[in-house]
């Protein structure tokens, strides 16, 4: 960990306290955070056995002081404070682990709660570790961790949660090497390369489409539906000496399909489609950056050849189009990768330079979020990959399925974020409730899971198993989190669901 800048006392004979100013993604965040529609991030691990209480709380306590930087609350500022500073505590303010009671319904009320309270920045550490027993008579739990997303990404608490796992069962749980990849698989291109102005599905400065509203009553907060999938197979290798797509360009795709699709259903336009992606490329080690590492960059995910719209946004995608928008996509991604650039864009570096007190450029962010809406992007789809840790809790056993979830806030009201475990691929779709409600959610679910079968058949030319069920019928739970009733292994209602193995 880098020296830091300064320290202050937290009291007359107080120990010394560091402090350190906001990174502009928590600074923008900070300006723009609403009770509505709260700014959480959700990691969802069902293990098949249960932790003992006390040691589990022992040693996620023990791997906070591991990584410090996530013991950290707000420092109180004055008015004309020029930055927001992060205090680092050393230790927890509040016990961050909860144990409630056990119950068929837990796992919802607890799901509820992550998407409608977020953990306060007043107290340190800003996560809350809900431990879940669904059931009484044995069997698994669910750890539900809910991050504030000012504060901290997914990926840096999937790592202190990997070391909670290797402190609490003693295994090694440092992170698997990446796999070996296919020919012509590079995940991006090398440094430097430019993204040309004219690249494969630009959009330029057109508007891009939004996601049909369908919500029979409008309301407020976020709802979640969790589901498993057959990882989608990736193309073995380039075609015409391109870059073979990798399973991130598949989600990519998928979630445009879907997104065109939905659209024409509604009598909405179905492009263009500029979907915001998280870049990660901080080390999974011990030594892990934590705090919220990630950049974002804008893919347009459109065809080239406007003939191909209505190809691409039929019931049945033509196979030859969807390959010509998987190469395209393939190309703009592996370029937007090797670019360097601030974590937000320069506009978001020199909107949180302190030059003006952070109020009046927290009003000032405010105005320029509402002006610039119409240009954010369609949607945002947050691929973790393959989660690196064996997460092996010992006698509570290996995590047999990890989900994660990314807000889903207006103007895009829609997030997707995948993650696989053991060759499964775990989806959560969520969703802004002033956007859609529980069915229509529930249908864009079923969408999704079509769309990546199709993207999966054009890359292997095979029919993968059938995803995401028909609900029968849809469980909607007071959180606003949905889940199918099936006996279908996509479910992903109990820990007792097999599985398979951002940003």
């Amino acid at each position: 960990m880098t020296a830091l800048p300064h320290t202050r006392r937290a009291g007359a004979g107080g120990p010394p306290v560091a402090r350190i100013p906001f990174p502009t993604v928590d600074e923008v965040s900070r300006h723009c955070a609403q009770d509505e529609e709260p700014e959480t991030v959700l990691i969802e691990v069902h293990l098949p056995g249960r932790p003992e209480p006390g040691r589990l709380r022992d040693a996620f306590g023990e791997a906070l002081r591991r990584h410090p930087r996530i013991l950290m609350r707000q420092a109180p500022g004055h008015r004309f404070a020029r930055r927001y500073h992060w205090e680092l505590t050393g230790d927890a303010d509040v016990d961050p682990v909860h144990f409630p009671p056990p119950g068929p319904d837990a796992l919802d009320e607890a799901r509820a709660r992550a998407l409608s309270a977020c953990p306060p920045l007043s107290l340190s550490p800003p996560v809350r570790l809900d431990v879940i027993t669904p059931a009484t008579d044995g069997g698994g739990c669910v750890l539900l961790l809910t991050i504030n997303h000012t504060a901290l990404d997914g990926p840096a608490c999937l790592r202190v949660l990997a070391t909670a796992a290797e402190l609490y069962g003693g295994a090694d749980n440092s992170p698997a090497p990446p796999p070996v990849r296919p020919p012509g698989t590079g995940r991006s291109a090398p440094a430097g390369t430019p993204v040309p102005a004219d690249a494969p599905g630009g959009t330029g400065w057109a508007r891009p489409a939004r996601v049909a509203a369908d919500a029979r009553t409008a309301g407020t907060g976020n709802g979640l539906l969790l589901a498993e999938l057959p990882v989608p197979r990736r193309a073995p290798r380039g075609t015409g000496g391109g870059p073979g797509y990798t399973v991130n360009d598949q989600l990519l795709v998928s979630t445009a399909l879907t997104v065109a699709r939905w659209n024409l259903l509604h009598g909405r336009p179905t492009g263009p489609i500029r979907i915001t992606m998280p870049v990660d490329d901080r080390t999974r080690g011990a030594r892990m950056p934590i705090g919220n590492g990630t950049r974002l960059v804008d893919v347009a995910v459109c065809p080239e050849d406007r003939a191909d719209e209505e190809l691409l946004s039929t019931e049945r995608p033509d196979p030859e189009a969807v390959a010509r928008l998987l190469r395209r996509t393939a190309l703009r991604t592996r370029a937007l990768k090797a670019v360097s650039r601030p974590p937000l864009g320069r506009g978001a570096a020199l909107l949180t330079a302190p030059v003006l007190p952070v109020a009046a450029r927290a009003a000032l962010t405010r105005r320029l979020r509402r002006a610039v809406a119409p240009w954010t992007s369609t949607t945002l789809v947050s691929n973790i990959g393959r989660i690196p840790y064996p997460m092996d809790f010992g006698d509570a056993g290996r995590a047999q399925a990890v989900w994660f979830s990314a807000p889903a806030r207006m103007p895009r009201g829609l997030t997707v974020t995948t993650a696989s475990t053991g060759g499964r691929l775990h989806v959560a779709l969520r969703w802004s409730r002033a956007l859609l409600d529980d069915d229509a959610a529930a249908a864009v679910g079923r969408l999704f899971a079509q769309s990546l079968e199709v993207t999966s058949a054009v890359t292997s030319e095979a029919t993968p198993e059938a995803p995401w069920p028909e609900t029968t019928p849809s469980k909607t739970t007071p959180s606003g989190t949905t889940s199918p009733e099936t006996t279908s292994e996509a479910t992903a209602t109990s820990p007792e669901t097999a599985p398979g193995g951002a940003g």
